[in-house]
């Protein structure tokens, strides 16, 4: 089937790329769009020609499935070479997206126009390469250096109204961009304009200050990646080589990316977020209607839950206890929401809109007789939520779904309170739930079916990554992270330093060490979560009593200014603390340990065990649907570096008999914490990794 359809407007050649669902780049397409090229230039009736996408975007890049793939001709630097030596103008008209490969193919033509709202970006470095078909040597010839590298090394769009201020369209169109770019192509040649080639244009000129202003800017903010400092070398070849050379050495600098951990990581991820909303239990399961919500609980979580809905276009019911609890509620969001319009993710006029018209704070639970669906989001004790549950089973409309965002407890229990527990289902927002993305959909045993279809259908309305997880203490991700601090908090008690500890985390790539992470959450979070599990504890636990000495000093992080680091006017992000030391040292003697030092290397190993296993625990428990899944928790929520792919991926590319062996090596010293998973074993047994078992 053709995959560009080449017609007549007058004296304006119309190709059309029809390739759904976002007239991907594909090979049958580039073949098709060199093969228009031919007809046009042979076409003597045409004398301007507008390249156009299908449906309602451009082109949105490259096509997945052809990637791992061996490229196959007529390859893209080609085509888009072919559409520059076009001997008449070529107008590109761009709608929705022009991504990757589409602006790549937008900036081989000769002139552009795009709707103000049209997105045009090379994200490649989200996936580990670069653009590699001109992208690097034609950008920076419209928009500059400093627009053209912070667009490609940071991989984030533009919208047209923006491009157009930067020079890389040339005209916005207002209403039909059809007819407006042939209005445009047809003053062309009225005008007697012909092709202005881009890469005709003077490449800027590049301060050797400021690319190495660029180079220490990319190692801080793009740490341990090496695709956007690939960008940067491909830009400097640009500043010193004609045009030619330059995207010869663009291609092999993209060349010599596509088989690095890396890529392989960042390409990971993006798959497995795309796995991750295939449920099997919901297929062609109709979720039910949302339209008016409730929330319970206006603290930093619910006022974040609620944001997160009303931005969304959902009208909210937020029941606090009392009044001056709801006004703080209120208040918070209104924040919340006039921080989204200083960012400019928001108009004023729908913000107040929003506060007049979307948002109701109220004192008592009968406002919530008419919601859709009901998220609590109190203080995490299974008593007070079994409480807030009885109200809701007695206040709500039949089918409405009622959910708790709860961290770590059963929601099998929560639900047995109610005569509905089939409404019933765990929303884990994470804070602050109105900027982060991940929302892991616990369902319980006797969830209905159609009500996870709805939370999935929510998690989507919201711009959040829906995780399917089961029911256990902690769920997906907070049950591996506790091993995960279990882990660091051991090597703290044997002679770490809480502080090399976070140094040599972050170093890994992770985006806050583990003590720092304390710090944030603050310190009473973890005191009264090892309280609740006090009483199951095994004998062999070893306790964290630094980590309690600390709560009892009141050192609760960056809300009482002191927790493992100090925070005040002289350093805002916190200092190591030498009275901290001093109780680590304390414990240590008390508990008789004789210290000893860690490399950073070891750090990393420990912890990256620790999670593996924890996560072939939960994977061989049917907890999460698939391995990816557990990548996707923890690049989505938790700040594990992306170019990673996440921790099961990493441990495939480490080798999992090389982390069996290091658990089994830790074992020899404590055999009660370092257990081998089954799974674990099994899968070295066998010789297969974590990715065989994703489906």
């Amino acid at each position: 089937m053709t995959k560009v359809d080449y017609t007549r407007d007058g004296e304006i050649a119309v190709i059309t790329v029809e390739n759904p669902p976002v007239n991907a780049l594909g090979q049958v397409v580039r073949q098709a769009l060199w093969d228009a090229m031919v007809r046009f230039d042979a076409d003597t009736g045409a004398k301007a020609a507008v390249i156009i996408g299908g449906g309602h975007l451009f082109i949105g890049g490259a096509d997945i499935t052809e990637f791992g793939k061996p490229p196959v001709a007529p390859f893209l630097p080609d085509v888009i070479n072919r559409i520059a030596a076009a001997k008449k103008p070529i107008v590109a008209a761009i709608q929705g997206a022009a991504l990757g490969g589409g602006l790549e193919v937008a900036l081989g033509a000769h002139y552009r126009i795009a709707t103000r709202t049209a997105k045009l970006g090379l994200p490649e470095v989200t996936l580990g390469v670069i653009p590699g078909a001109g992208g690097t040597q034609r950008l920076p010839r419209l928009v500059g250096l400093d627009a053209a590298l912070t667009m490609m090394t940071g991989g984030k769009p533009v919208t047209g109204a923006q491009a157009m201020d930067q020079g890389l369209v040339d005209a916005v169109a207002q209403d039909d961009l059809r007819a407006e770019a042939l209005a445009y192509a047809t003053r062309l040649v009225a005008d007697g304009a012909g092709p202005r080639v881009v890469a005709d244009l003077p490449f800027p000129g590049a301060d050797p200050d400021a690319m190495a202003t660029w180079r220490k800017q990319l190692a801080i903010s793009a740490k341990g990646q090496v695709a956007p400092l690939a960008v940067l070398d491909a830009v400097a070849a640009g500043t010193l080589l004609p045009f030619s050379q330059a995207l010869a050495e663009e291609r092999r600098l993209f060349l010599s990316l596509l088989d690095t951990p890396q890529r392989s990581g960042l390409m990971h991820a993006f798959f497995a977020e795309r796995a991750v909303a295939k449920v099997p239990e919901i297929n062609g399961v109709t979720p039910r209607e949302i339209s008016r919500t409730g929330v319970i609980g206006g603290g930093t979580m619910g006022a974040g839950i609620a944001t997160a809905m009303v931005l969304s276009g959902l009208n909210v019911t937020l029941v606090e206890r009392d009044d001056a609890a709801a006004d703080k509620a209120r208040d918070t969001i209104a924040r919340n929401l006039s921080s989204a319009v200083k960012r400019g993710k928001l108009t004023e006029a729908r913000r107040d809109a929003i506060l007049s018209h979307a948002l109701e704070t109220v004192v008592g639970y009968d406002a919530l007789s008419e919601a859709d669906l009901v998220v609590e989001a109190v203080f995490e004790d299974m008593d007070v939520k079994q409480e807030v549950f009885r109200q809701l089973d007695r206040v709500c409309k039949p089918d409405a779904v009622l959910a708790t965002n709860t961290s770590y407890l059963d929601v099998n229990r929560i639900a047995q309170v109610t005569a509905r527990p089939a409404d019933v289902i765990g929303l884990h927002f994470f804070s602050p739930a109105h900027v982060m993305k991940l929302l892991e959909i616990v369902v319980a045993d006797a969830t209905a079916t159609n009500v996870t279809a709805t939370a999935f259908a929510l998690a989507k309305r919201l711009g959040k990554i829906g995780v399917r997880a089961g029911v256990c203490d902690g769920f997906i991700g907070n049950r591996i992270l506790s091993h995960y601090r279990t882990a660091v908090d051991h090597m703290v008690l044997d002679g770490a330093s809480p502080y090399d500890v976070d140094r040599a985390l972050v170093d890994f790539g992770v985006a806050m060490g583990p003590y720092q992470v304390s710090d944030l959450a603050g310190l009473d979070i973890g005191y009264m979560t090892r309280q609740r599990k006090a009483a199951k504890a095994h004998p062999r636990d070893r306790a964290r009593v630094f980590a309690d000495a600390l709560y009892h000093q009141g050192w609760l992080g960056q809300k009482t200014g002191h927790g493992y680091y100090i925070y005040d006017d002289q350093s805002p992000k916190g200092r190591p603390d030498d009275a901290v030391t001093e109780i680590i040292e304390k414990t240590r003697a008390d508990l008789g340990l004789t210290p000893r030092a860690f490399s950073a290397e070891e750090i990393a190993r420990r912890t990256m065990a620790a999670m593996v296993n924890e996560a072939a625990r939960v994977v061989d428990e049917g907890i999460t649907q698939r391995p990816s899944d557990v990548d996707v928790v923890f690049l989505s929520g938790y700040g594990f570096p992306r170019h990673r792919g996440g921790p099961l991926h990493h441990a495939d590319t480490v080798g999992l008999d090389t982390i069996l062996s290091d658990i089994r090596t830790f074992a020899e010293t404590d055999d009660h914490f370092w257990t081998p998973a089954p799974l674990l074993e099994r899968l070295v047994a066998e010789g297969r990794t974590f990715a065989s078992l994703n489906r």
